[in-house]
């Protein structure tokens, strides 16, 4: 073959998942769709309200019927379907706090009924990695936690009940982006240990979620010097074919995460890598993160289509990444014609009848009192100060959290506000306890033993107000702050909520455990 004919530019397009810009499809997306690209990734620029999702995705198979519509949906922190009002869904860490494989299959059937209706027919979740790494930069709540056979038995019970929904599951990062401290969206992570270790602790989920039957897998661009000492994961033919097709027997979709991140696209570009990719043993190439737009569709697809030209990459396994693309699309919607009402009511209850989502959080609430007489519950409006990291680019800056707001709902003339590292000064400090006066305060952080900021003005609030109560939103890394310390496990807007009915004393009683956790 010595250039690009129509066939060859047809099998390249449909390896590819591309993300666009807008709540409508662009034409240019219309017409690659019709011409056999695979599908689309949806983000949260791409969604309004869940009616206007089902006209996006009804509007996408009108050009394709068995287009695959892809989207990151974990819950928690990262959420697209309700990236406006937060999600209604606590992430993983808090579910891996519950421990209760049948809440956490509940919550991803939940989800997955939800994805289905809005026309998604495969979710990128859940995340199998293990969190050993506490320091982690990108992964932390998104991970059920730091034990290895923690983590499998939840990514199992997540994959069984978004798949039970018709929802294909995709178990990533692999091979394990727990134990790094690099985010791979700016460099490549490097994740170290033996083979015997990775089998021991990363590889374990993805073992197990394979052996409950994962639709999908996708990989992480880490280097893995055991596995491959010279290129990363996405683009290591032992670790995606040697390891996860020979040795772990998977047989089903190989997607790779956003091929634009640095890790990979930094020395190969965006086509390069794409390439390099597919060669490996990926079958689906994510792309449109951040650049969404027809061109680096179109770079993405010639560079491939090049590659077989010039035989970097065998047409053959091209063909056959796009078969299994198309055996994933077959299933869905195999799957969605025979699920229905047969499902039940995933939503629960619990003794007051509160959604499935809030029962999970209020359970993976964590209290530690310090001291005998501390004015908890809160006896009138507070003034809550929220400390507000940066946050990595898998979560979407316009997703609220916090507690400000549900507990001036409880609490009427409760008031709040945020810091962050650059207004946190001396004076700003200072603002603050002036504004509170006598009032109660609340001192809300995430990831407070990551940032040494947030200590440092955490210890000057403490010190002139020690009978303040700390939430911490993120990984609880130190319970030994604030004369009452709250660990929620997650910011969804479900974790919000559950703390500030537990700062008001609505939970006493309520919530087995949940105010017992004594001072350590």
């Amino acid at each position: 073959m010595s250039r690009r004919d129509h066939e060859l530019l047809r099998l390249a397009d449909e390896v590819l998942l591309p993300g666009f810009t807008g709540t409508t499809p662009p034409d240019w997306l219309r017409r690659r769709l019709g011409d056999g690209l695979a599908g689309v990734v949806l983000f949260s620029r791409n969604i309004r309200d869940p009616e206007q999702v089902a006209a996006l995705t009804a509007a996408l198979r009108a050009e394709k019927p068995d287009a695959l519509v892809g989207i990151d949906e974990e819950s928690g922190e990262v959420t697209r379907l309700e990236v406006t009002g937060g999600s209604t869904r606590p992430g993983s860490f808090a579910l891996g706090v519950v421990d209760d494989v049948e809440l956490t299959e509940a919550i991803a059937r939940d989800l997955g009924r939800d994805l289905a209706a809005a026309g998604v027919t495969i979710n990128f979740a859940p995340s199998a990695d293990v969190n050993s790494n506490p320091d982690n930069p990108v992964i932390g709540l998104r991970s059920f936690g730091a034990d290895p056979e923690l983590v499998a038995r939840h990514t199992v019970a997540a994959v069984r009940g978004m798949q039970s929904a018709g929802v294909a599951a995709c178990a990533k990062h692999y091979p394990g982006h727990g134990d790094t401290s690099v985010d791979s969206h700016h460099a490549v992570p490097y994740v170290s240990g033996t083979v015997e270790e990775l089998w021991k602790v990363p590889l374990l989920p993805f073992r197990a979620a394979i052996e409950a039957g994962v639709r999908a897998v996708m990989t992480g661009h880490l280097l893995v010097p055991a596995l491959d000492p010279e290129r990363p994961s996405t683009l290591s033919h032992s670790v995606l074919t040697g390891l996860l097709r020979d040795e772990l027997g998977f047989t089903g979709l190989v997607v790779t995460d956003a091929i634009e991140m640095s890790a990979v696209s930094g020395p190969y570009g965006i086509g390069g890598a794409s390439a390099m990719a597919i060669a490996a043993g990926a079958d689906a190439i994510c792309i449109g993160g951040e650049h969404a737009d027809e061109k680096t569709a179109e770079e993405a697809r010639d560079a491939i289509a090049d590659a077989v030209i010039e035989g970097r990459l065998c047409e053959e396994r091209l063909a056959e990444a796009a078969r299994r693309v198309r055996e994933l699309a077959a299933w869905s919607i195999g799957v969605t014609g025979a699920i229905g009402a047969s499902n039940g009511d995933a939503s629960g209850a619990s003794l007051d009848g509160a959604p499935l989502g809030l029962q999970a959080a209020r359970r993976a609430l964590q209290v530690t009192r310090r001291a005998a007489d501390t004015g908890f519950p809160l006896r009138g409006p507070a003034l809550v100060v929220e400390f507000a990291p940066e946050m990595n680019m898998a979560i979407d800056k316009s997703t609220p959290w916090g507690i400000g707001g549900p507990l001036a709902e409880l609490l009427p003339g409760t008031t709040a506000t945020r810091l962050t590292a650059s207004t946190v000064t001396g004076g700003a400090v200072e603002a603050v306890l002036a504004e509170a006066g006598d009032r109660p305060m609340v001192l809300v952080v995430r990831d407070a033993h990551r940032h040494e900021w947030q200590m440092a003005a955490l210890g000057h609030l403490l010190a002139a107000r020690p009978d303040s109560v700390v939430v911490e939103m993120g990984l609880p890394g130190r319970r030994d702050l604030g004369a009452v310390h709250i660990a929620t496990h997650g910011s969804a807007r479900v974790c919000g909520i559950a703390a500030a009915e537990v700062l008001c004393g609505h939970l006493d009683g309520k919530v087995p455990g949940v105010l017992s956790v004594p001072a350590g």
